[in-house]
């Protein structure tokens, strides 16, 4: 178990995170996408709450493992976060949620906090394979908020609304925020199932 936060790991051993859950900002899995011109994945989170969007730039295995879990797709043979997943639960340990923590050199940190018994336990991750245990065990995902100020999408209001028209005005910031994610391309997830 590594305890660490950026820009220096080795400085950071035994440091914990320690942000109330009252102050985190929970989030759900919106999607996952292609960028077609560089060919990198993202996964778009969403504030649960609000129509603010996180992008996180990611692997294509860690993008494949998080959407082969949210679209209900069971491969063959477990992947290697099924793997985690059940060698948690086999050792009791619980998954309380996970954390995307900060933002350094654009570079995203996350933890997952878990506990066995009444021990907690704070594992240094990063951002995609934190989600792709917590899709597998049901685990919270949250945000801090200086991360979501930094690095936050939000739809952009529109400046000729009438007052009246706040329905409308809502559908077009969104709509505004669906054609940007559908720029990008979902990968074809049936097709890179691991067998082994």
């Amino acid at each position: 178990m590594v305890f660490a936060s950026p820009p220096s790991r080795a400085a950071a051993w035994g440091r914990r995170y320690d942000r109330p859950v009252a102050e985190l900002i929970e989030m759900t899995v919106d999607s996952i996408r292609v960028h077609m011109p560089t060919g990198q994945h993202v996964v778009i989170l969403k504030e649960k709450e609000a129509e603010r969007y996180l992008p996180i730039w990611i692997g294509i295995n860690e993008a494949n493992a998080i959407a082969l879990r949210i679209t209900g797709i069971t491969p063959e043979r477990p992947i290697t976060h099924d793997l985690l997943a059940n060698i948690l639960s086999a050792v009791d340990c619980s998954v309380e949620r996970v954390v995307v923590t900060s933002l350094a050199n654009e570079v995203f940190y996350a933890r997952i906090l878990a506990r066995v018994d009444s021990r907690r336990l704070e594992i240094d991750s990063r951002p995609s394979d934190a989600i792709a245990v917590a899709v597998r065990v049901g685990a919270g995902i949250f945000v801090d908020p200086e991360v979501l100020e930094k690095a936050g999408v939000l739809p952009e209001p529109d400046a000729d609304r009438e007052p009246g028209d706040v329905d409308e005005a809502v559908d077009e910031r969104m709509a505004k925020v669906r054609d940007w994610v559908n720029e990008l391309n979902l990968p074809d997830l049936g097709t890179n199932q691991e067998s082994s």
